[in-house]
């Protein structure tokens, strides 16, 4: 039940005293916590509905001051406590505002997200890339409302956080590239929309594809009696996955951002590098080798001025099945007698 106070005299020590929400000013006081505040009674509201209801109690532990320790392993331990009271709540908080972006309920979405964001900053810093989850989120919330300046703002953090590091995951960035799209589609900047999404079309099939590519080289593997597959592991046949028209699709579908690519003048930041091994593995599964090894050595190239390590190694073993498959006769790779003797 949502409880408050007006200018509340006695306040934990140490504890600021802003709104949740504008961080301006407070004046209320959460009374059951006792450790949250808010500038007046509509952003009390907001938070309430949004995510302080689900964790009015978990706040007490993580907002008071540290008990005093005499022993460093007695401080080391309550501040490990701390560190793991927080990191359940970024995930929590997320959560929360991530299932409120489903259910279409963008302003019911910040307040979790805000939370998530505060306890990554206090747990990794606030320039770790464990904050750019919840600057997405708030991205998507600010674009459902129209906000696109605060959009833009939170989808800017983001990039200069990801240009800075390399601990963004694969989703992350896929989930940067929407957003920008749908940014750029709110502003009707349509050759910026189709940009950002290109970027996440490609990196959906690059991964997609990925999987199938060493599924095929451990299938060949297999045949040549050189290894067995794992438990539950099945070996698929890419007429099942493709038939004729699906690889005509794929093919169209890639060279266009491809050819968009390649004349954009915008930088392209690795880009063309991206879908030019996005097309080496298509090519590869379709066992035309040549066109495998011409946009591999593409990739790779461009992959090089930004020393993409494991990227750049990928590469270099999709060229070497390649160029190996190239040399057999008739250009459709080894048969598994000659893979067992070339092994």
């Amino acid at each position: 039940m949502l409880s408050s106070s007006i200018y509340p005299l006695a306040n934990p020590k140490g504890v600021k005293m802003e709104c949740e929400i504008c961080q301006k000013t407070a004046h209320i006081m959460c009374t059951q916590c006792r450790v949250t505040f808010y500038c007046d009674v509509t952003h009390q509201a907001a938070d309430w509905n949004g995510i302080h209801e689900k964790i009015c109690q978990l706040l007490i532990p993580v907002r008071m001051p540290l008990p005093f320790f005499s022993s460093k392993k007695e401080r080391d331990h309550s501040k490990e406590q701390l560190v793991q009271r927080q990191k359940y709540l970024i995930d929590l908080t997320r959560t929360v505002a991530q299932k409120l972006l489903f259910e279409g309920k963008h302003e019911e979405a910040i307040p979790g997200a805000l939370q998530s964001m505060r306890f990554a900053s206090a747990v990794y810093g606030s320039l770790s890339a464990e904050l750019v989850p919840s600057q997405l989120l708030l991205a998507e919330a600010s674009i459902g409302l129209g906000r696109l300046h605060e959009a833009e703002e939170y989808l800017s953090q983001a990039q200069w956080t990801m240009m800075k590091t390399t601990e963004c995951i694969n989703a992350i960035q896929y989930k940067l590239y929407r957003n920008l799209g749908l940014l750029y589609t709110a502003k009707c900047e349509y050759d910026k929309a189709l940009w950002y999404f290109a970027d996440d079309v490609t990196d959906i099939w690059k991964n997609f594809l990925a999987e199938l590519v060493e599924t095929e080289i451990q299938k060949s593997l297999w045949k040549a009696g050189l290894s067995s597959p794992e438990s539950g592991t099945s070996l698929v046949d890419m007429e099942d996955v493709f038939d004729a028209s699906q690889k005509a699709e794929a093919v169209k579908i890639l060279h266009v951002i491809f050819d968009m690519r390649n004349q954009e003048l915008l930088v392209k930041n690795g880009k063309i590098g991206n879908i030019a091994h996005t097309l080496a593995m298509l090519y590869y599964l379709f066992q035309d080798f040549s066109k495998a090894i011409e946009y591999g050595e593409l990739a790779l190239e461009d992959n090089k001025m930004f020393v993409h390590k494991k990227e750049i190694a990928t590469i270099q073993h999709l060229l070497t099945m390649a160029k190996k498959a190239l040399s057999y006769p008739g250009g459709k790779g080894p048969s598994p007698y000659d893979w067992a003797n070339s092994c």
